[in-house]
C-alpha cells in the first residue's frame, strides 16, 4: 500500500506516518521507483501505536513496547507495560487533584462575586479581594 492508502485506512496523516518512519516505529519497504510500500501488518502496528498513545505513553516508550512485542513472551510484555500504566494512573490522579483544587477555587470565586454589591462606580478592592482571596 502507498502512504495515501495507509493514511486513509488508519486515519493517521501522511506527515505522522513519515515521522513514525523517521523514528523507526514503522518501516515500509521502498519500491523500485522510491515510493513507500506498506504491508497489511503496518495497519495493525499503527493500531497498537494509537492505542498506546491513547494510554498517554510517549513515543519512546511505545517504540520499546513494540520491540518487546516482537521478541518477548506475553508475560514479559505484560510485566514491562504494567509500570508504565501505573505511572500514567499516578499522573492522572495528580492532575485530577490539581483540577479539583482549581474547580474549588473557581467555585469560591464565583460565590464571592455574588456577594459583591451592584454599583455604577468603579469596582472596589473589597470586591476584588473576594474573588482573589
Amino acid at each position: 500500500m502507498r502512504i495515501s492508502e495507509v493514511s486513509r485506512r488508519s486515519g493517521i496523516s501522511a506527515t505522522a506516518l513519515r515521522y513514525y518512519e523517521s523514528i523507526g516505529l514503522v518501516l515500509p519497504r521502498r519500491s523500485s521507483n522510491g515510493y513507500r510500500d506498506y504491508d497489511a501488518a503496518t495497519l495493525h502496528r499503527l493500531d497498537l501505536i494509537e492505542a498506546n498513545k491513547e494510554l498517554g505513553l510517549p513515543l519512546a516508550d511505545i517504540s520499546r513496547h513494540l520491540a518487546s512485542l516482537e521478541v518477548d513472551s506475553c508475560t514479559d510484555v505484560r510485566e514491562q507495560l504494567r509500570p508504565h500504566l501505573a505511572e500514567r494512573v499516578r499522573q492522572i490522579d495528580e492532575k485530577r487533584a490539581r483540577l479539583d483544587e482549581l474547580r474549588a477555587r473557581i467555585d469560591a470565586a464565583d460565590r464571592n462575586l455574588g456577594q459583591c454589591q451592584d454599583r455604577d462606580e468603579r469596582c472596589s478592592t473589597e470586591c476584588i479581594r473576594r474573588v482573589y482571596p
